[in-house]
């Protein structure tokens, strides 16, 4: 026994000596390797990179900037889209508001991880990726994702939990435009097959790339309207004008709520709303100034941008209440300031602040246009005004970025990737006006007709409306058997 001890101790003594040695050795290597790698800059930016080589090129600011800015997307969608929705609806409904919300953006995000990111971020076409990544296969730790700088990585997971953010609030905004009048079941089967056939596709047309250090040799590898040079820094037409078209078409299909137009809807709450749009508009911040996927000077324009023209929106919005109807009111100062919101999204991280404020004013005006006159004038029942703000303000922002972009009026114009390192390219006002508006139209088309589809095939299946019955009681308890409040 005394000589196995003496055996274990004298084992254990040269193994705590030589941890040094390990340690020393594993330092030299670990210098070595970023002294290549620093080196390696020094001499030039380095084309396709290898693996080993990217792992010298990521930033720890970066990778903490896009999980952070990961965070407060998810805060966009619950709480703040939840509480925003739900302090418009009657009481009656609220509960199945947050529910709906919340999950839509559990199953998005189940959605995203097991197929959606792997269609909207792999290659496969111009229209679609394909399933090289169905289940996160091939993603780890080590994997990485380019930004939009030479040379510049974040970690992959960073990227898939940031980019998936986006995925569970897009078709939890559509939920808004036929609120207090959907069955819960249908609901969350139309998002399933929404965000394959609608959401992934156009993510994949307007954000898929090969990224900067390797478009030059894979001069055709990006989605459609990513190759046609559309312009959409965090989202104009992948999220607003594709939510508010679905919406739209959502609301004519499902048909308008019982007593539309005879009787009195009010929020039962606008304080909640009130707390809900706020926290929308600190959230924002991540949506856009994270887009940029890296902690530098564009983040923090795109974050400039998103504060001055939601604030420049809201105040339009009190502005011409005050004139419309002799006073201002805290909903239009919340819907303003998510029209704003919408509208610099596509623009945040390419406009000057100066041309934001600019947009803020007008989408604030064309979208009081939309929700005050004309949706009265058409009488569709646009529950929360879904079309009149994301659609609307979405397709005011995605042309208004051919515009602020220009460098003539203080924009970011744009990089030529297609050369190696990128330059800035050559801006042509009117030419990036019509490349925005054919995306436009092709989002508009696209998430139209995917939607109609699906809406129409839902309801002459499982059908999408409750019973009248159940729906003058409230979809709390027909829908769920709960209230939001007892009392």
């Amino acid at each position: 026994m005394l000589k196995t001890m003496k055996w274990v101790g004298a084992t254990g003594a040269a193994i705590f000596a030589a941890l040094p040695a390990f340690a020393q050795e594993a330092a030299e290597a670990a210098a070595e390797g970023a002294a290549a790698a620093t080196a390696a800059v020094a001499d030039g930016p380095i084309k396709a990179p290898t693996v080993e080589q990217m792992a010298g090129m990521v930033d720890k600011g970066d990778t903490t900037w896009t999980l952070i800015s990961s965070a407060l997307v998810l805060l966009m969608s619950i709480p703040a889209l939840a509480l925003f929705y739900g302090g418009l609806v009657r009481t009656k409904n609220m509960l199945s508001l947050l529910m709906q919300v919340f999950m839509i953006v559990s199953v998005a995000a189940l959605v995203w991880v097991s197929y959606g990111y792997s269609l909207a971020f792999t290659s496969g076409g111009p229209f679609i990726g394909g399933f090289s990544k169905a289940f996160l296969a091939g993603v780890d730790a080590t994997t990485l994702a380019a930004t939009f700088s030479n040379n510049v990585y974040i970690p992959e997971y960073a990227f898939v939990v940031f980019q998936m953010t986006f995925a569970c609030i897009t078709p939890a905004l559509i939920v808004g435009a036929f609120a207090e009048r959907i069955k819960f079941t249908p609901l969350i089967i139309f998002t399933v097959l929404w965000l394959t056939f609608a959401y992934f596709p156009i993510a994949h047309m307007v954000w898929y790339w090969a990224g900067p250090d390797f478009l030059p040799d894979a001069p055709t590898d990006y989605g459609l309207l990513w190759g046609m040079g559309a312009l959409d820094f965090a989202g104009g037409t992948v999220v607003h004008i594709n939510a508010g078209i679905a919406g739209l078409v959502g609301c004519l299909i499902v048909g308008k709520r019982i007593g539309y137009g005879k009787e009195a809807t009010p929020p039962h709450s606008l304080t909640m709303t009130m707390i809900g749009a706020s926290l929308l508009w600190v959230g924002w911040f991540g949506f856009n100034a994270g887009s940029n996927l890296e902690a530098n000077g564009l983040a923090a324009l795109a974050f400039i941008n998103t504060f001055v023209a939601t604030a420049a929106a809201a105040v339009a919005w009190c502005i011409i209440e005050q004139f419309h109807h002799g006073k201002p009111s805290l909903l239009g100062a919340v819907t303003g300031a998510v029209a704003g919101l919408v509208a610099i999204t596509p623009a945040s991280g390419f406009a000057a602040p100066m041309t934001s404020i600019l947009l803020g004013f007008a989408a604030s005006a064309v979208c009081y246009l939309f929700v005050a006159v004309v949706k009265n004038k058409l009488k569709y029942d646009d529950t929360l005004d879904v079309f009149g703000v994301h659609g609307i303000g979405g397709i005011v922002g995605a042309i208004g970025t051919g515009i602020v972009a220009d460098p003539a009026l203080g924009g970011q114009g744009f990089f030529d990737y297609t050369v190696f390192p990128a330059v800035p390219g050559t801006y042509d006002m009117a030419a990036q006006v019509i490349t925005q508006i054919k995306a436009v139209g092709i989002t508009v088309v696209w998430t139209g007709v995917v939607s109609a589809v699906l809406f129409y095939a839902l309801k002459f299946t499982l059908g999408l409306r409750p019973s009248e019955e159940a729906e003058r009681e409230g979809l709390d308890l027909s829908e769920h058997g709960e209230r939001a409040y007892n009392y």
